[in-house]
C-alpha cells in the first residue's frame, strides 16, 4: 500500500498522525475486505485551501473539515468488482495499485470539531479519514438510509481500532 501525506501546513498534533492515517487507512480497507493493493493521497491543510477547494470542485463557497476525490468509477459502493475489468484507468502502471484517490482535511477544522465534540484530535482525525476512505470505496450519505448505513461502517471502523466515541449522558 501506498500512502503519500503532503502537508501543505505546519502540523503540529499531539500524536503520530502520519502512523494513524496508515493505520486507519489500512483498517478500513480490511474491513471493507478490499482486494487489492491500494494508493491513497492525503493531503492536510488550512481552512483557506480546503474552502478554495470546495468551491472549486463542489460550488460550495464555505469551509469544510474534510473533502473526497475518488478515482474509481464504482457502480455501486463495496463493489470492487469491476476494478479489475478496467486495468488501464484503475491500477498505477507502475506500483500495479489501485488508485483509489485523494483525501484533503483541514487541519483546524480537526481541532475545532474533537473540542465542539468533546473527544480527542486523534479520533477526530481517524474518524475524517475514515468518513472520506469510504467515499472513495463508493459510499455516500445523500438519503437518510445511506447516512445511517455509512454511519454504523465508520464507527464499526473506529471501534476496532480502539477509537471510541464519548458516550453522551443520557
Amino acid at each position: 500500500m501506498t500512502i503519500t501525506i503532503e502537508e501543505e501546513i505546519k502540523v503540529d498534533f499531539e500524536f503520530d498522525y502520519q502512523k494513524l492515517a496508515k493505520e486507519v487507512i489500512l483498517c478500513a480497507l480490511q474491513v471493507e475486505k478490499f482486494p487489492y493493493e491500494a494508493e491513497v493521497n492525503l493531503i492536510l491543510t488550512d481552512n483557506e485551501s480546503i474552502q478554495e477547494m470546495n468551491h472549486t470542485y463542489r460550488k460550495i463557497d464555505k469551509v469544510t473539515d474534510v473533502l473526497s476525490f475518488p478515482m474509481l468509477d464504482l457502480k455501486a459502493s463495496g463493489d470492487f468488482i469491476v476494478i479489475g475489468q478496467d486495468i488501464e484507468n484503475n491500477f498505477n502502471p507502475d506500483t500495479g495499485e489501485v488508485m483509489l484517490g485523494d483525501i484533503v482535511i483541514s487541519v483546524p477544522k480537526v481541532r475545532e470539531q474533537a473540542a465542539e465534540y468533546g473527544h480527542s484530535t486523534e479520533r477526530e482525525f481517524a474518524f475524517l479519514i475514515v468518513h472520506s476512505i469510504l467515499h472513495l470505496l463508493g459510499y455516500d450519505h445523500m438519503t437518510s438510509k445511506e447516512a445511517e448505513f455509512m454511519e454504523h461502517k465508520q464507527e464499526n471502523i473506529l471501534n476496532k481500532m480502539n477509537l471510541f466515541r464519548l458516550q453522551e449522558d443520557e
